[in-house]
């Protein structure tokens, strides 16, 4: 039982301090110290030993801070995933394939980045700009489009090629006559 509490107790510590240290009040204690500080120039001649006092003290708490930091952000990260996980399995209209992607490489995220970027340009020619869809529907609806584009071009092409032979025909009559 003493290891939940001291990973919580560090949860909960890395919590506070990155809350704190986001506020104004630290901000203004940060900028105090430094000012302080260089007002305390002359009184030590500037000395190495003054510079290092701020160096070492910036040091340490960047160091530390950089830990507390990210282990807050991680925490943050995968609470928003499980939400956003939630969202997709919730919803009857999202892929559940979506679930769980931050644990795939870069490669297959960019090629999951490239998938909606197609869906992009298909959304794209859509005449209903709050039509929602997963790639698949919207690869099998850009295909019915465009079969029912092309039958209706087909008609209109055979008249064409239809009037063309005509017009060919009526001119080959008119140069016999």
């Amino acid at each position: 039982m003493d290891k939940p509490d001291k990973k919580n107790f560090f949860d909960n510590l890395a919590s506070k301090i990155t809350g704190w240290t986001g506020s104004s009040s630290a901000f203004i204690i940060a900028l105090l110290i430094v000012v302080i500080w260089a007002i305390s120039g002359p009184v030590f001649h500037y000395s190495e030993t003054w510079q290092l006092v701020i160096n070492t003290g910036t040091t340490i708490i960047t160091f530390l801070m950089v830990f507390i930091i990210q282990k807050s952000q991680n925490k943050d990260s995968k609470a928003v995933q499980l939400k956003l996980n939630e969202l997709i399995a919730a919803n009857r209209h999202t892929s559940n394939r979506m679930v769980d992607i931050e644990d795939l490489t870069e490669d297959e995220l960019n090629n999951l980045r490239d998938f909606y970027s197609r869906l992009s340009e298909l959304a794209e020619q859509e005449d209903d700009i709050h039509k929602s869809h997963s790639i698949d529907t919207a690869e099998k609806l850009q295909e019915k489009k465009s079969r029912i584009r092309e039958s209706r071009l087909k008609p209109q092409a055979s008249k064409q090629r239809k009037l063309c032979r005509n017009c060919v025909v009526d001119q080959l009559v008119s140069k016999r006559t």
